[in-house]
């Protein structure tokens, strides 16, 4: 009998004020395997960090395994805090937002350290995150009016040598840990396409700990998801799933504070513009779930037996509030069996499965529908029909398997 090679997780940067075990809860509640807590989660309220048996032990209370922890804001801060820019204040304390940028930037260099020893105590060789702007805030524009370079300057090669100065002992830190840096390609960072990724690649001698986070759903600006991830396919150690849409004739770049009234826009998983289905197909064939497995070391005698990598998805700031989330996985749509699964209100469907991917999950993921939160699938299934406020997931799951 087939196996699956992914398993469903939580991944916890965008959990907001969620203390690690109010996240590992929720996490349980909605069916997950394996979570993946922000660096806030695991601090102990004095400055530091809980000890790697507090948190081990909360994951083995809660039957969760820890797939790996999600870094974003810190690393973003560590690399914006020389432009002087007042948008790494949320993710800083209101003593730390008063030192200088440099003073910030060492403190959040400090505090990545320490960060990465508790990944190796823990076991954590998987650390989402993404650089920040290194490069400068016009590069960051893809239009740098004033041109790239003029006669006593040039944006481009200061940028570089910046980043490679910058991130010096991080990477090393990392190296040595057998950490990998998985970077999300994204706007507003040091890499917005694969290409800008591959060349931090090269001006840092191929270091072997810049790694990708993948997410599709941050390919809007000219770069399919297909193009960017070959590209990429080969360093890609983490993967996050969303759909979105574009609103046809509004800019992209337009200077609107309002997410609901911008172009490009977050949408549940079967309603947006991607081909979830080919986009984990490419998954396998660049080989992620098999490089995540080995790195792990979750591998049994056949590494697709038992062993499973995340993949993880979000529940989007939609524009259409909703009560219940449809998370699907690959196959050629038949059904096999239907069971109840745990006490929860959501259920199993399995299927008969192409390459080894199951499971099909409805979920009741949150009482707030405008909260957001990552969530990491077996794999994705695009199913027909739209999810509509209110609906009773057991309902809906009837009318998808009918």
């Amino acid at each position: 009998m087939a196996d699956p090679i992914f398993h469903p997780g939580i991944e916890g940067a965008q959990h907001g004020a969620k203390s690690l075990a109010q996240f590992l809860d929720f996490a349980k509640k909605s069916g997950a395997r394996g979570a993946q807590p922000s660096n806030f989660m695991l601090q102990n309220g004095s400055g530091g960090f809980k000890s790697a048996e507090e948190i081990k032990g909360a994951f083995a209370k809660a039957g969760l395994l820890l797939d790996g922890i999600s870094a974003h804001c810190p690393f973003w801060v560590h690399t914006t805090a020389w432009t002087g820019s007042p948008t790494i204040r949320p993710f800083i304390s209101a003593a730390v937002a008063k030192k200088s940028p440099v003073e910030i930037e060492k403190w959040a260099e400090g505090y990545l350290l320490r960060l990465l020893d508790l990944c190796a105590e823990l076991g954590v060789k998987i650390v989402p995150m993404f650089w920040g702007i290194a490069f400068g805030w016009e590069l960051a524009t893809g239009y740098p009016w004033g041109f790239w370079k003029g006669t006593d300057y040039d944006l481009p090669a200061e940028g570089r040598e910046r980043f490679i100065k910058k991130t010096e002992k991080l990477r090393q830190h990392a190296r040595k840990l057998g950490i990998f840096l998985c970077h999300e390609i994204h706007p507003g960072t040091a890499a917005m396409c694969a290409d800008d990724f591959n060349r931090l690649v090269e001006i840092c001698d191929g270091d072997q700990c810049l790694a990708v986070n993948a997410d599709p759903s941050h390919c809007w600006e000219g770069e399919d998801w297909e193009t960017r991830f070959q590209k990429v396919g080969a360093r890609i150690y983490a993967c996050h799933v969303k759909n979105f849409t574009i609103r046809q004739g509004r800019p992209l770049r337009m200077m609107e504070p309002d997410w609901q009234k911008r172009a490009m826009q977050f949408v549940n998983l079967p309603t947006g513009d991607l081909n979830l289905t080919r986009y984990v197909e490419l998954l396998i064939h660049v080989g992620y779930p098999q490089r995540y497995c080995r790195l792990m070391r979750r591998r049994p005698r056949r590494w697709w037996s038992r062993l499973r990598a995340p993949i993880a998805t979000s529940t989007p700031r939609a524009r259409t509030e909703f009560n219940s989330y449809v998370t699907n996985s690959v196959s050629r749509w038949r059904p096999v069996r239907l069971k109840k699964a745990w006490a929860h209100k959501w259920r199993t469907v399995n299927f008969l499965r192409l390459a080894k991917l199951v499971s099909l999950r409805v979920c009741n993921l949150d009482e707030n529908p405008a909260s957001t939160s990552h969530l990491c699938m077996p794999c994705l299934v695009l199913v027909s029909g739209r999810q509509r406020p209110g609906n009773d997931p057991d309902q809906q799951l009837s009318s998808m398997v009918a």
